[in-house]
């Protein structure tokens, strides 16, 4: 599947459970005044579209693929029938959802506390490890400031300004595409010299 592709739109029938083998995935909403926004960014081992085996008929967002990717279909009837002949593969998915979960609530905790700045390197860590266990991606597929800014729940120009200055701080680079390095995580625990002199709005 190419980059760019629409797997499913907002409001098509939910019928089937999708995993992605290789690649990653955008999910989007659009609100009724015509905004759009990010609401998830999935990557390798990553299931979505689950809605649908509890009685969600219609798709509440839009997903499409983020770069090449190679994703399965399990129609709602298969998924089921696997769910409760295949106890392995139950443990799997139940374990994802627990874990999907946890994330979503730290994602929540990380919107109502933590500064943009911090949760713009966060985004940028959770990106860098999209299927990759814990290795960084060489090069993060394309994404524009406004995603990071939708993303993250504050505006383009927040993001402009803070990537330029991971880049000045050697966090990352643009050789070749948007790479990632370890050290970012400074941001995230405090590190006084990678918080010197920004604006303390959020």
């Amino acid at each position: 599947m190419p980059a760019e592709q629409i797997i499913f739109a907002q409001g098509d029938p939910g019928d089937a459970v999708y995993y992605i083998q290789k690649g990653k995935v955008k999910l989007t909403v659009i609100s009724g005044d015509g905004k759009e926004g990010v609401v998830g960014l999935l990557g390798k081992d990553d299931f979505f579209g689950e809605g649908c085996l509890v009685g969600q008929t219609s798709h509440i967002a839009t997903a499409s693929a983020l770069e090449s990717s190679e994703i399965i279909r399990l129609p709602r009837e298969s998924m089921l029938r696997m769910l409760n002949t295949k106890p392995e593969f139950s443990g799997i998915f139940i374990h994802y959802l627990v874990s999907r979960n946890a994330r979503i609530q730290e994602n929540l905790a990380d919107l109502l506390f933590n500064s943009s700045e911090k949760r713009l390197a966060r985004a940028l860590l959770f990106l860098s490890h999209l299927g990759n266990g814990e290795k960084y991606d060489l090069v993060i597929p394309k994404i524009s400031h406004e995603m990071l800014a939708e993303m993250i729940g504050t505006t383009r120009s927040r993001v402009t300004y803070f990537m330029n200055k991971f880049r000045k701080m050697g966090f990352i680079d643009y050789n070749g595409g948007l790479k990632v390095h370890g050290s970012i995580i400074n941001i995230l625990l405090h590190d006084p010299a990678a918080r010197k002199s920004h604006p303390p709005n959020r």
